[in-house]
């Protein structure tokens, strides 16, 4: 039960820092503005105009009273209550009240008026809203009325829009700073979290420098001390990789200039086969090394790619399904690599091969169906290890070393997306390539 309580609550906050650290901000606030303006309403104005009310009405009876008095000078009555308590006061004889108006029950001033002239059994109608400064109240008396004009403010009082406008203004200049604060508290960890990302897909990127408070300064800082020693490891991977390179050709040319002048054929064609695989096995894991190359990021057309290079193959087996322009921010030419890898692939196994790709929410999909062998469900992750092979599942091993799978994989995910394998439709393999954009 208080899993699932916890987890709606979770779901019902929002997922972003600053919408929380302002939602911590502006919740109190809010709170409190609404206890304070509740204390106030209750406490305070409703009780102060519901005394002042009751002491309008308590002179209006008063009034009638007096004018009820066949010994008092009605003039004199009338003149005394419009200089001390200007009521401004007319007698309409043979009238009739007007029709009542519908009530206006959200109104605290009609409620409490409508409550106290009850109160003293006195027959009414009245108006708060035809006049802005006045009340025009009508009060039955024998075969007409009395009709008063009172001053608003024997009512109520104004200080409530002086309150409502203090506590409503100073509210919303908090909320602003607030805002402003968090909205720069939060954009250092927006900007290291963007960098982080961008690092994770491969692209280079320029001097980080931390910034914000303490903590955050420090995370950026230590990122920007990883990323430099990351950056320095793989070129002197790159470094030690050109040089094996130099190093492991020269003798390599050396042996095949020796194989020639031996006289057995069959052993230098044996000798030569060797060495033709070690070469081909330096190249690829070259390549593989080299597969987090320092290409700049831009925007292309992905099917357009897609689609130049299954022409080069020139292989009406190789079907590639239509689709609209899909543009995506990477670095093309590994992309490419990362397509020829896994149509050579296929094609080495497989007779057809069936290519699609498509927008699926915020990622993009590329499929690569095969009617070849397909891999084994237990094989799945360990086709994606340099120099693996499934030598009982590939006929043709020796003409792979077992880096294209591998060289994909470090393409794919050094884009920030990831490569699944699964059974084809067509009988084979199935390689679903999912790219975020």
């Amino acid at each position: 039960m208080f899993y699932g309580l916890n987890k709606f609550i979770k779901d019902l906050l929002p997922k972003q820092l600053f919408y929380r650290g302002l939602l911590i901000v502006v919740l109190p606030i809010i709170l409190l503005q609404i206890t304070i303006s509740v204390v106030f309403f209750d406490s305070l104005w409703i009780k102060t105009n519901k005394g002042m009310t009751k002491a309008l009405v308590s002179e209006i009876k008063t009034f009638i009273d007096a004018y009820d008095n066949d010994e008092t000078n009605k003039d004199f009555v009338l003149i005394l209550f419009k200089d001390h308590l200007e009521f401004n006061i007319k007698y309409e004889t043979e009238k009739i009240l007007p029709i009542k108006k519908e009530e206006r029950w959200f109104s605290p001033v009609d409620r409490s008026l409508r409550r106290e002239l009850k109160s003293k059994n006195l027959d009414y109608w009245f108006d708060t809203t035809s006049y802005k400064e006045l009340i025009d109240l009508k009060v039955k008396y024998k075969k007409g009325y009395f009709q008063f004009f009172i001053p608003r403010e024997r009512v109520t009082t104004s200080s409530v829009r002086i309150f409502g406008l203090w506590i409503t203004l100073p509210a919303i200049l908090i909320i602003a700073i607030a805002t402003i604060f968090l909205k720069n508290q939060t954009r250092p960890i927006i900007k290291l979290a963007e960098a982080s990302e961008r690092f994770g897909r491969g692209e280079e990127i320029e001097e980080f420098r931390p910034s914000g408070a303490l903590e955050i300064r420090k995370a950026g800082f230590e990122f920007d001390r990883m990323r430099k020693r990351i950056v320095r490891h793989l070129n002197q991977r790159s470094e030690m990789l050109s040089g094996i390179s130099h190093d492991l050709r020269t003798p390599l040319t050396r042996i095949k200039l020796q194989l020639a002048f031996i006289k057995d054929k069959e052993i230098s064609k044996k000798l030569s086969d060797d060495v033709d695989e070690m070469e081909k096995m330096l190249n690829e894991y070259l390549q593989f090394a080299s597969s987090g190359s320092k290409e700049k990021t831009k925007k292309f057309d992905l099917f357009e790619l897609i689609s130049l290079t299954v022409k080069k193959y020139n292989n009406t087996n190789i079907i590639l399904e239509n689709s609209p322009e899909i543009f995506f921010d990477g670095r093309k030419n590994l992309i490419q690599r990362c397509i020829n890898n896994l149509i050579d692939n296929a094609g080495k196994y497989a007779k057809k091969l069936i290519i699609k790709i498509e927008k699926l929410n915020k990622n993009i999909i590329i499929v690569l169906d095969d009617d070849g062998p397909g891999i084994p469900r237990s094989e799945y992750e360990n086709v994606f290890k340099p120099f693996y092979k499934l030598d009982k599942a590939r006929s043709d091993a020796k003409s792979s070393v077992g880096l294209g799978l591998s060289i994909s994989s470090d393409i794919v995910r050094s884009h920030g997306g990831k490569i699944d394998l699964g059974k084809s439709e067509l009988g084979g393999l199935k390689i679903k390539i999912s790219l975020p954009f």
